[in-house]
Order: C-alpha cells, then sequence, then structure tokens
C-alpha cells in the first residue's frame, strides 16, 4: 500500500511530504524538536501551539529555522 504525498517547499525546495501533514508530522518526520526550531508557514511566523493544528496543503511554502546556541 502507498502513501499519497503532496509536493511542498521547504526552505526553499520542493519537497514530496506525506498529504494530510501537520505541521507538527513533518518536524517529527524530520526529527526536529519543537523547542528549537521557528516555521513559518505560507508567509505566517506560526506559535508552537499551532504546530499540531496546522495542516500542510499542496503547494504550501514552508520556512523552518532552527535556532542554534553557541559563543
Amino acid at each position: 500500500m502507498s502513501q499519497t504525498t503532496i509536493a511542498v517547499t521547504i526552505n526553499g525546495r520542493e519537497e514530496a511530504i506525506p498529504a494530510a501533514s501537520t505541521v507538527a508530522d513533518l518536524l517529527v518526520l524530520r526529527g526536529i524538536h519543537t523547542t528549537l526550531v521557528a516555521v513559518e508557514h505560507n508567509g505566517k511566523v506560526l506559535r508552537r501551539s499551532e504546530f499540531a493544528t496546522v495542516k500542510i496543503a499542496a503547494n504550501d511554502r514552508l520556512e523552518i529555522v532552527h535556532f542554534v546556541g553557541g559563543g
């Protein structure tokens, strides 16, 4: 059984992700902890509380920015 995918743009690159994914699903799929990133979805910066409810649709654009510590 194959899983349906949709095309989206993530950090400027087109990628296929599972259809019906939320932003939280995408982060889990990529092994990214939600407290270490900021996510912009179609030009809107999301609150972390929105990650689990915002569904990603075909042709959406996402920017995922990782926070990096250091000195």
